[in-house]
């Protein structure tokens, strides 16, 4: 089979090229955004691999769950604590956000958001719940439009150990994170 590239910067090429020799095997993409389009993971998908799709977007979790019906879906967020947070949704993109500086920088450039408040989940929570310990954990994509940190301060390294993590950043400058 062809190795077709769903992914915006070819992120799923260098990937395959890493791990084509292990799979069929499990991945972890948050902000997942839309099942083929941009997506890091399709590919991945049509070879069999199985993972977690985190997606806040309702419209995109819903396409996610008719084509992607092996993988887990959850219609979330990911955050350090279990809650409920604004979310920043623009419907037509992947440019939805929980970080107050991505909006505000967003804005200033003309892209319009919905508030919305959404469930959010910590990472190790969610790998709890659906990443058995004794499978190997491939890798972890998370792609958030500015609020990775907090992603990944949600994640028991010691525990779950991906072998690989595909790790957006959206500020060429990171912001003053508040403590």
């Amino acid at each position: 089979m062809p190795f077709i590239s769903y992914a915006q910067n070819f992120e799923d090429v260098m990937l395959w090229r890493a791990l084509k020799l292990f799979g069929p095997g499990r991945y972890i993409d948050v902000g997942a955004n839309h099942p083929t389009h941009h997506s890091v993971t399709r590919a991945f998908y049509e070879r069999g691999w199985r993972g977690i799709n985190v997606e806040p977007v309702e419209h995109y979790y819903s396409a996610l769950c008719e084509e992607r019906p092996g993988d887990v879906n959850l219609c979330l967020a990911v955050a350090p604590q279990a809650s409920e947070l604004t979310f920043y949704e623009h419907r037509e993109t992947g440019l939805s956000t929980l970080s107050e500086a991505m909006r505000e920088i967003q804005q200033g450039a003309g892209i319009q958001f919905v508030p919305r408040t959404v469930q959010t989940q910590r990472l190790d929570s969610i790998c709890e719940a659906y990443m058995p310990l004794d499978t190997p954990f491939h890798f972890l994509k998370i792609d958030v439009e500015g609020f990775e940190r907090q992603v990944l301060e949600s994640m028991d390294f010691m525990r779950w150990r991906p072998w690989i993590v595909v790790l957006e950043s959206a500020f060429d400058k990171q912001p003053d994170w508040e403590d």
